[in-house]
């Protein structure tokens, strides 16, 4: 506007000289240069050109005025301009490298719109707009103007990462300026010489998708531009782990990025697509590899298929397992493994008990070798051989292998008899493990139970023999080394047939010995050897103790122990006047040797003297003037001496003219108090009757009574309120009684007396061997007769605290094997024994010897028990079984005689079942009641089943002969008499039993001992 105000002034001085019109037409001319500088804001005209139009309008036509560029494309350029006076034709013409018009017939409007099409894209156009009617042109209207460029072509993100995009396209022909359009955003872009154009577009947001839209610019018209997306690459995942792995598979585990769920995992080349789950975490298995190796891993996440930069770790599949895996050796504390080398894995790892081993083999190795030591022996382990590569191991291997178990410490022979050994050692009952026992030939396998001492005994085997035997120990089928040894049987010296004279002994013996001693008190006598035992240059009447040992390879044996008397010396006597010839003095010497006993025979009347110091007894109710035979034997224990010493006796003949006068007078007197007590008191002649009776059955030997008249026997003997039973009972009362039997009433004796009026009789009494000179043999028990010895049973006391070694070591040196027990250890309140055996499996040590209770049975009227008993010092061993009757009351009997006749067969089966010469030990309180009643029953049925006859009353005098008292109460008789009635066969029975009432044996029992208490 300020060129064109200094034309204005110009032509305003040039009119000066002008007349009025002029000064019009420069004021409408003002009008119209402002309406075009208005309207025409694209193209400018110069000073001159108006001013040349202004001095020529006059002559020409007008220019069109407001003349706009109403569109412009990149190939079309639309322009818009008013009409000149309503002149409808117009000339367009345009240049650019070359001029072109255009003809332009518009009638309609006071306006014209016209496109110039064809036109080059993005090309500056001058324009000149020429109003034409008829001949005459105007000199034209100029605007300038240009097509849009085109839009850029192959645009596209070249890059992207967490923060920004690179946009690249080619460049559209010489254009260098663009504008990008993002988030509201104008970005102006100006491109080099080269042929792309490249834009870093940053500050961005990850895992975003941006929308784009790229103009190109020309001469500040804009393409119509071009949209395009693209999104900016996500972050890496975080925390990636290798949480498994085995040999063909590795599985990862990523913490998912901004809950995208797509994922690129590239290894070898190979792409994994991992959609991940709603989890925070995403894990995945890569399967299909080669074990032992290590792959490279890279890890992208995706986000509209852009993946972040990728994070890159390694991990490696686990080795394979060896194909075996086996133990070659093995011993008591190491095992030795071997197993397949895997491929070109050298590391392993051996794992077992907690304990874990690393062994490392060498490139040449085929297989791996190792020694697994301290271990501990007999004991089963498990082991997992594992290989190892770059820290990861294979599933495993396993084996189950053991070490060999120890050879037995030692293997103890705990009893011998002549055809049995019994074998024992220590077990640990928890390892469980098993033994093989050979033995003559055979093997035995044995295994521990709860105890922890495990024993066999190995039975029919020959006297006198050597064995040898081995024990294994087997564990997991290995076996220990062998436990060798010998054991020897017994020999049996009570089965030798032994010769014995008042003073030698000689017996062939059969079985091993290397040494045979026979020794008494005093001194020992040595066999010369050889299977001919003898014994010279003995004491008359000494009981001997033989011994048997033998020897190997320092082993000492104990091969039998036998108690043989000899024969008793011989006695010479005469006889001396005595008591007027109506007694007799027998009188005897006193050879060298020993005796305990003279049996003293006058005229078929036996009787026996004290012991050794006793030369002479006096004998009464003889006649004088008058022979009788007299023979003397001596006796040393049972033993009797088979030739006695017999010679006539004559009584004093003074006796006679006396004797015949003072009889006289007596039977006169006798006669008066006869008639004096017939006519009083008749009562007293049938007393005297029943006692005169008596005397009778005294001066007679009973005799045993046929099982066929028993029953009548019985009958008889219940008549007149059972007087036949008291009669007879009363006859024992003094049998035995003139025994000595000062041991026992010793003063260092008499506290181990359980009652003052119950001893042994020196004769027959049990003797225990002594320790040392000033030790005591004593113990209250005597030997007692059988039905097949002399000395089938001992009857002794219940024991005393104060003699509990002394029953121990009589058991262990009779070689006891049963113990019958009548009694209960308390009785209405009142001790009657004490309890001599210890616990269940809880040993007592009494004396020398170790006693165990091994077993109890409970029953309803017994207990049954069984002993093992070991000596300290020998290692010796012996089984003792306990036989407990528990329902006899003391000086009683039992309630019926079916539970005791049931009692004896159990004793009886043991016995026999022993077939041992060895006594059973019986015993109650006292040890003659009970116990007396017992032995009598298992005797008296043997002689019932052998004899078919049976002798009640001459075997209870048998017993009196060697214990006081035995049978103790007439009750305990009768009941003796009732159990042979209920043992006879039926037809030998009658139908009635007295025993139905039983009340009348105790009453009579009672009575008993009241008439004993008044007297």
């Amino acid at each position: 506007m300020f060129g064109l105000e200094q034309i204005q002034m110009k032509l305003l001085c040039f009119e000066t000289r002008s007349n009025c019109l002029m000064l019009l037409v420069l004021i409408m001319l003002k009008w119209d240069f402002s309406d075009c500088s208005s309207e025409t804001s694209p193209t400018a005209v110069s000073p001159t050109t108006q001013l040349t139009t202004y001095l020529t309008t006059k002559l020409s036509l007008e220019n069109v005025k407001n003349v706009q560029i109403s569109a412009q494309t990149d190939v079309s350029i639309t322009l818009m301009w008013e009409k000149v006076q309503n002149i409808s034709t117009y000339i367009v013409r345009y240049f650019h490298n070359s001029s072109k018009e255009v003809n332009v017939n518009c009638t309609e409007g006071a306006s014209i719109t016209h496109e110039i099409s064809g036109l080059t894209p993005g090309t500056k156009y001058n324009f000149t707009i020429i109003t034409v009617r008829e001949e005459s042109k105007s000199t034209g209207y100029t605007v300038k103007a240009v097509t849009r460029p085109l839009n850029p072509e192959e645009l596209k993100a070249v890059t992207q990462n967490e923060t920004s995009i690179t946009l690249q396209w080619r460049k559209v022909s010489n254009i260098c300026s663009y504008i990008l359009v993002y988030n509201e955003t104008n970005v102006t872009v100006s491109a080099s010489d080269e042929e792309k154009v490249i834009k870093e577009i940053d500050g961005l947001t990850s895992a975003t998708r941006y929308s784009f839209r790229l103009f190109a610019v020309f001469e500040n018209v804009t393409s119509s531009g071009i949209s395009f997306s693209a999104a900016t690459a996500p972050p890496n995942v975080e925390d990636v782990q290798h949480i498994n792995q085995n040999e063909t598979s590795i599985t990862l585990q990523w913490r998912k990025v901004n809950d995208l769920c797509s994922y690129i995992l590239v290894y070898n080349e190979t792409n994994v697509t991992v959609s991940a789950s709603d989890e925070e975490k995403v894990i995945t298995d890569i399967n299909g590899l080669t074990s032992a190796t290590r792959y490279s891993f890279r890890l992208f996440t995706v986000f509209e298929n852009v993946r972040s930069s990728g994070i890159s770790f390694s991990a490696a599949t686990a080795p394979r397992n060896s194909n075996w895996f086996k133990s070659i050796s093995q011993n008591e504390s190491s095992i030795t493994l071997q197993w397949e080398k895997v491929d070109g894995v050298l590391d392993y790892r051996l794992v077992f008990s907690r304990e874990q081993i690393n062994v490392s083999a060498s490139v040449s190795q085929e297989q791996v070798t190792h020694v697994v030591s301290r271990l501990t022996n007999g004991t089963k382990y498990s082991f997992s051989v594992f290989a190892v590569f770059e820290n990861i191991q294979s599933s495993g291997t396993e084996l189950t292998a053991a070490t060999v178990p120890l050879t037995l410490a030692a293997v103890r022979v705990t009893e011998r008899t002549v055809s049995s050994v019994t074998l024992e050692w220590n077990v640990d009952v928890g390892k469980k493990w098993i033994y093989i026992l050979h033995f003559n030939g055979k093997n035995i396998i044995l295994k521990p139970t709860t105890n922890n001492v495990l024993s066999c005994t190995l039975s029919s085997l020959q006297p006198g023999t050597e064995y040898t035997f081995s024990v294994v120990t087997k564990f997991f089928e290995l076996h220990s080394k062998a436990y060798e040894d010998f054991t020897v049987t017994a020999i049996d010296c009570s089965v030798v047939n032994w010769h014995v004279t008042d003073s030698s002994i000689q017996g062939e013996v059969g079985g091993l010995f290397s040494n045979a001693t026979a020794a008494n008190k005093s001194e020992t006598h040595v066999s010369p050897g050889g299977s001919n035992v003898s014994f010279t240059g003995l004491y008359p009447g000494a009981t001997y103790r033989i011994t048997l040992m033998y020897e190997k390879n320092s082993y000492f044996f104990h091969q039998c122990t036998h108690n043989l008397t000899i024969i008793p010396p011989v006695l010479s006597g005469h006889c001396e006047h005595w008591g007027g010839g109506y007694s007799v003095q027998i009188v005897w010497n006193k050879p060298p040797g020993v005796w305990t006993a003279v049996e003293v025979n006058v005229s078929g009347r036996t009787l026996w003297t004290g012991e050794q110091g006793e030369q002479h007894v006096t004998v009464s109710g003889f006649q004088p003037a008058t022979a009788y035979q007299v023979s003397l034997a001596a006796l040393s224990g049972a033993v009797r001496r088979p030739e006695p010493f017999v010679f006539l006796c004559h009584t004093d003949p003074r006796g006679v003219i006396a004797g015949s006068v003072i009889a006289v007078l007596i039977v006169g007197v006798l006669l008066c108090i006869a008639a004096f007590v017939y006519y009083k008191r008749p009562d007293i002649i049938s007393r005297r009757r029943f006692y005169s009776g008596a005397a009778e059955q005294l001066n007679k030997k009973p005799k045993a009574i046929s099982a066929v008249k028993f029953a009548t026997h019985f009958h008889r003997l219940s008549e007149n309120e059972y007087m036949g039973f008291s009669e007879e009972y009363e006859n024992l009362s003094p049998v035995g009684r003139d025994q000595t039997q000062k041991v026992a009433l010793l003063p260092e004796n008499k506290s181990k007396n359980r009652f003052v009026n119950i001893l042994p009789y020196d004769w027959c009494r049990v003797k225990l061997s002594k320790s040392s000179p000033t030790a005591s043999d004593y113990i209250n028990a005597s030997y007692m007769p059988g039905y097949n010895s002399k000395r089938e049973y001992i009857a002794t006391q219940g024991p005393l605290s104060s003699t509990l070694n002394d029953f121990w070591q009589m058991v262990w040196e009779q070689r006891v094997n049963g113990i019958v027990m009548v009694t209960n250890c308390t009785e209405k309140g009142r001790a009657k024994c004490e309890e001599y055996w210890p616990p269940f499996s809880k040993p007592c040590l009494y004396g020398e010897l170790l006693v165990t209770t091994t077993s109890e049975q409970e029953e309803s009227n017994w207990t049954l028990r069984e002993f093992t008993v070991k000596h300290r010092d020998t290692c010796e061993e012996c089984r003792v079984k306990h036989f407990h009757f528990t329902v006899w009351p003391d000086h009683g009997v039992p309630l019926n005689t079916e539970i005791l006749i049931q009692f004896r067969g159990l004793v009886r089966q043991h016995i026999e079942r022993q077939a041992s010469s060895a006594p059973t030990v019986v015993h109650c309180s006292a040890g003659v009641g009970r116990t007396g009643t017992i032995i009598a029953l298992d005797v008296l049925l043997q002689q019932l089943q052998n004899q078919k006859a049976v002798g009640i009353n001459d075997f209870v005098h048998r017993m009196r002969l060697h214990r006081s008292n035995m049978v103790q109460t007439e009750s305990q008789y009768i009941f003796l008499h009732q159990c042979i009635m209920d043992c006879l066969p039926s037809d030998k029975k009658t139908e009635e039993s007295m025993y139905a009432n039983a009340d009348i044996i105790y009453v009579n029992a009672t009575a008993l001992k009241e008439l004993h208490s008044n007297a």
